[in-house]
């Protein structure tokens, strides 16, 4: 769904090149045309608006003015950017009043989607349908809907696109596709997008020849050189490479008994001359005795300082992998001396696919809350974007991709106000005629949706008990003989006779002690440790008593309860926005509300009759009893892909 704006922009004046961090769109016609496109795309049908290109003393080339005078708005800008950012902004600016004059700068320089797309058209953790990039089309064939994408991060100033999946193919850097990167590249550029690939650590032994890809030999260090080259040929604003490394069966330095640093240093070698960057990601954990949540600090705490200055480390919010709730990543703070990206998930891998209500917003609000958000160098969100209709698959999902964009702007805004912006802007049919109690409700609804997920799947700090590979809906009983011990649920929750949860005390893993002391103190005191992180830190006896004076177990159950009991709500409230939304998109929430509700219960009554067999203890008053037996929970097995979104007759046929 577009922007839902019809401003007539009355004067539109010469446009100065663009002054801006490296090389970035200037006043050439493609740029004029995209900034054309978001006047289109934005206001009300009797505004006038003058944009003025000038170099005022604006903090970066991104940056913006908007001044309102009775009505009449004026944006300026040292760069095409900046003014394609202010005329995006515009719509919700004007809720300021009539006479305002305001400057918004970016916190960060790098401002990132993570595609994860494979060359087949397939989206590892997609659930809008299949890649955007065309491949097989590209470069004598440019889809419109490419435009369509980059309008969509110009309105929340998102700055840099990877366009394939992590766990990257070599073939990325082949002669054969540099060129449809290419003609993506100069697609996006008007748009303030600058692109980037994900690149294979074994590249130049795949497409190179090399018998090796040891950082150290001079032949690879070569190759990566000379590969750079070619690729600022075809794109002079090339942004740089994304590396998953020595993770999850990907190559990387380790296999040659090199470091993360050495490795990352020699690409970065290569790219310096063109000012591009390495993002280098520290999704880290082996096989290995150690607790997998102190993995990423054990190996690349040491490393500090030892970095190029044209390597960022990339690292996720928390420890684990995206969880609906962790503590943040330990790293964050401790690595003073190298510049870190934060990496956030918008695709909701772990909180429903596409067919749950989750609004991210507060989730990643709280991490914000936890780390100092100066200390970074940028923010990177693994994108939720496919070729479906709704590019998004979910239009609710829509919310989380505009709310990445808007905290990587400012991470001090917050949810309730980023919701109020995305609904105005994208949801109801004619928000001023949207009753103000109608549009509360909604937004209540989006910004309890993240802790119900939590509450319904797992409470109290409970992580990790998802299906097995695709990881929809609750086996924490999973278990393939011979697989790695800390793929199993069971290496998480550690749910025994005596109680639940993973001991990161110091008498257990210590990962306590990779937090700053005060707050190590607090996580590993099972009477000061906050409830929601309780099972995260503590193996906790079933009878401990909570804040509450109810047991752990009674606790446990309460929270399954409201979490569906939340979810039950929610139909009521989707109803009364029918007359103020699209017929179409009402119809399908509906239908999603309805998938999440059996889901809900779905999760609570296989996972309570799975714990209750520990617990030994009764369900307490107010939980509903399971509809099935354990054991047919456990027979549960949806035939789906890590590709794919389960659809609601598939559910009801399985679960």
């Amino acid at each position: 769904m577009s922007m839902k704006r019809n401003l007539l922009w009355l004067m539109l004046t010469a446009l100065l090149p663009a002054v801006a961090l490296g090389v970035r769109p200037g006043g050439d016609p493609a740029s004029r045309s995209a900034l054309r496109e978001a006047i289109e795309a934005s206001g009300e049908s009797d505004v006038a608006v003058a944009i003025v290109a000038r170099s005022e003393a604006l903090p970066t080339g991104e940056s913006f003015r908007v001044t309102a005078r009775d009505g009449s708005y004026t944006i300026s800008s040292p760069s095409v950017t900046g003014l394609l950012y202010g005329a995006c902004a515009l719509p919700r600016l004007k809720t300021i009043g009539e006479n305002f004059d305001t400057i918004e700068t970016p916190a960060y320089e790098l401002r990132i989607l993570n595609h994860w797309d494979n060359l087949d058209g397939t989206v590892e953790r997609g659930y809008a349908g299949r890649s955007l990039w065309k491949w097989n089309e590209l470069p004598d064939t440019l889809s419109p809907r490419y435009r369509e994408y980059a309008l969509k991060c110009a309105e929340v100033g998102i700055n840099g696109t990877v366009l394939n999946n992590v766990n990257a193919s070599p073939l990325i850097l082949s002669d054969e596709y540099l060129p449809k990167v290419k003609a993506l590249a100069d697609a996006l550029r008007p748009y303030g997008l600058r692109t980037y690939l994900a690149v294979n650590f074994a590249s130049p032994m795949v497409i190179g020849g090399l018998p090796t890809a040891d950082p150290l030999d001079g032949a690879v260090e070569r190759w990566w050189a000379d590969k750079a080259a070619q690729i600022y040929e075809f794109i002079p604003d090339f942004g740089g490479f994304l590396v998953k490394a020595n993770s999850e069966g990907q190559p990387g330095p380790g296999d040659y008994g090199r470091s993360h640093s050495e490795g990352a240093n020699m690409i970065a070698r290569a790219l310096e001359p063109y000012g591009g960057i390495v993002m280098w990601r520290a999704f880290v954990y082996a096989p290995s005795a150690d607790d997998r949540a102190k993995q990423a600090y054990t190996e690349f705490k040491p490393l500090d300082g030892s970095f190029l200055p044209n390597v960022i480390v990339q690292v996720k919010n928390g420890p684990i992998d995206f969880q609906p709730r962790e503590p943040y990543s330990p790293l964050f703070g401790a690595m003073t001396q190298t510049p870190l990206m934060a990496e956030l998930q918008i695709t909701q891998e772990y909180l429903g696919h596409a067919n749950h209500i989750a609004y991210l917003a507060p989730m990643w609000e709280e991490f914000f809350g936890q780390i100092d958000p100066s200390q970074l160098a940028g923010v990177a969100g693994v994108a939720n974007i496919g070729d479906g209709e709704v590019m998004t698959g979910n239009l609710l999902a829509d919310a989380n991709r505009y709310a990445f964009g808007r905290l990587a702007w400012n991470p001090r805004l917050t949810s309730a106000q980023i919701a109020r912006e995305w609904t105005g802007a994208h949801l109801y049919k004619d928000e001023a005629a949207t009753p103000e109690a109608v549009k509360q409700a909604v937004e209540d609804m989006l910004l309890a949706s993240r802790e119900a997920v939590v509450d319904y799947m797992m409470p109290l700090g409970l992580h990790h008990i998802f299906a097995g590979n695709h990881h929809y809906g609750p086996e924490p009983w999973y278990w393939v003989e011979g697989m790695r011990e800390d793929w199993a649920p069971r290496y998480y929750h550690r749910a025994d006779s005596l109680g639940l949860g993973f001991d990161r005390t110091a008498t257990g893993s210590d990962a306590v002690s990779q937090y700053p002391e005060e707050l190590a103190a607090v996580y590993g005191d099972i009477s000061r440790c906050p409830e929601r992180l309780l099972l995260w830190f503590h193996h906790v006896p079933w009878t401990h008593t909570m804040a509450s004076g109810r047991t752990l177990w009674d606790e446990l159950c309460v929270a399954y309860q409201r979490g569906v009991d939340t979810v039950d709500s929610w139909q009521a409230v989707w109803e009364q926005a029918e007359p103020y939304v699209d017929g179409a998109v009402y119809a399908d929430v509906s239908t999603r509300l309805a998938t999440q509700a059996k889901d809900a219960r779905w999760w609570r009554d296989a996972c309570l009759l799975y714990f209750g067999q520990y617990s030994g203890m009764p369900l307490p008053e107010g939980v509903e009893p399971p509809a099935r037996t354990l054991e047919e929970y456990m027979k549960v097995a949806l035939p789906i892909t890590n590709f794919e979104s389960p659809a609601p007759e598939l559910l009801d046929q399985y679960r």
